[in-house]
């Protein structure tokens, strides 16, 4: 296996220790609050561990960005977009917090953002002009949704020329 030295007994769950600065921890001990309660039969196997072999690694021949939660790289991953431009930047940036931060999927929605920008202006570099209308699916938000398509087109409007003006107005005014 190539970077992973995972193991079964590392997913065991070891009973023990103070978790109760954990908000929530061991709500769900109680039977009477547990929704299964009645028809589950505890038999405490899911506590365990893993008992499979964790298959061979998926080879890494590309970047791969990875949780700082977890040691090892994830068992598949993509390899036909890897991160790249400044779409790329901001996701590596957003990587190095935790996936419970803000600072972790604020960067990831706005890199999806980004890299959408770079797919348009990658589509005009090599002659193909995109047809946004038909890729946001703006045809059936007419049909169904006319309403917000009508606002939401008003309100982009009103964003370019206010754009518009704020950039092209006089330095004297």
């Amino acid at each position: 296996m190539i970077g992973d030295e995972t193991k079964p007994e590392n997913f065991r769950n070891e009973r023990g220790g103070d978790h109760s600065h954990i908000k929530g921890w061991g709500v769900d001990r109680d039977p009477k609050n547990d929704p299964t309660y009645p028809m589950k039969h505890r038999t405490d196997e899911e506590i365990e561990g893993y008992t499979w072999e964790r298959p061979e690694q998926q080879p890494v021949d590309i970047e791969v960005l990875k949780s700082v939660e977890r040691p090892n790289i994830p068992a598949v991953f993509g390899t036909s977009v890897p991160p790249s431009g400044l779409s790329g930047a901001i996701r590596r940036l957003a990587f190095k917090y935790s996936e419970s931060s803000y600072g972790r999927w604020l960067p990831l929605v706005m890199a999806d953002r980004v890299g959408e920008i770079e797919g348009i202006i990658e589509d005009l570099k090599h002659g193909h002009v995109p047809n946004i209308f038909a890729e946001k699916g703006m045809r059936s938000e007419w049909k169904y949704n006319r309403k917000t398509f009508v606002i939401k087109t008003a309100v982009t409007v009103a964003a370019a020329v206010g754009a518009y003006l704020l950039l092209t107005r006089n330095k004297k005014d």
